[in-house]
């Protein structure tokens, strides 16, 4: 991630210009054709005075006015537990987010309880509960392809308890039967809501930062469902070049809450807008 649109745009410089060429590279850097036009065209009406870093610093100025200028922590509720829900496709690091989002808070001073709801996929029950056992966390699971909404319920009367902070619920992503996804989370959302009418207070969409536009089509299609809070960006490490979060912001006005920069539990962190828009650009 770290300077990838400076040493692409360094390479545009005054007076040969390829306009299409430049608004090309913006797209590739999965900021979006909305976006990289925009760019684009501030651009030109600046050309007769644009020297050679003006293109980043144009750049920069507006992905900074997309980004909200701080992410809010994610805070208690006073004599209940927060509710957040965590949901995206196969593949993107759901389980690991949710259980490093669970080290984070509880790192932070938190009490924390998991929910293992994604019961169709033994594979997410079975990586939650090492993480589980391993961050001393405790966790409500089901039976194998059991009721994800009985799971939620049973991790709420734990964490209610228990008097934990927040219980944080993996949950399924199957956008192939978005049907059956937008029925699965009304029912947890109606369940939960025997407990406590106003949550989830907080939904969190884990997305793979290296899948560029498809990230933006899932937060889209996720979004349709169900209102999402905020974003999890993961595989900043590798090759994703991270513009997919500004896009997703400048469309959706969803903001990213949480980044992950690596394998290890401290490399997932929350997000800094302002040192994200130094390293990109």
């Amino acid at each position: 991630m770290a300077g990838f649109f400076k040493s692409l745009l360094q390479r545009f410089t005054k007076p040969d210009i390829d306009w299409d060429d430049l608004e090309a590279a913006l797209i590739a850097g999965d900021l979006g054709p909305r976006l990289s036009l925009q760019i684009v065209e501030d651009l030109q009406a600046q050309q007769r005075k644009l020297h050679g870093a003006d293109i980043v610093k144009v750049a920069r100025e507006h992905v900074r006015k997309i980004l909200p200028n701080s992410v809010t922590p994610m805070s208690k509720l006073d004599g209940k537990p927060k509710v957040v829900l965590v949901i995206g496709v196969n593949g993107t690091g759901k389980t690991t987010s949710t259980a490093k989002l669970a080290y984070l808070l509880n790192k932070g001073g938190a009490k924390v309880v998991l929910a293992a709801a994604d019961t169709f996929r033994a594979a997410a029950v079975e990586q939650l509960e090492v993480w589980s056992q391993r961050l001393n966390i405790p966790m409500v699971k089901g039976p194998p392809n059991g009721d994800p909404a009985s799971v939620c319920f049973e991790a709420y009367d734990l964490a209610q308890r228990t008097q934990a902070d927040f219980l944080l619920c993996d949950t399924a992503g199957r956008l192939h039967n978005k049907h059956n996804l937008m029925e699965e989370l009304k029912k947890i959302h109606r369940i939960l809501g025997r407990k406590d009418e106003t949550s989830p207070h907080e939904v969190l969409l884990v997305v793979d930062a290296t899948t560029g536009a498809n990230a933006l089509q899932q937060a889209r299609e996720f979004h349709k469902i169900i209102p999402l809070t905020g974003v999890i960006v993961t595989k900043l490490d590798g090759s994703g070049k991270g513009g997919v979060l500004v896009n997703i912001q400048q469309e959706l006005g969803v903001p990213t809450r949480y980044i992950g920069l690596g394998e290890k539990v401290e490399e997932f962190q929350r997000f800094d807008p302002n040192r994200f828009v130094e390293e990109l650009l």
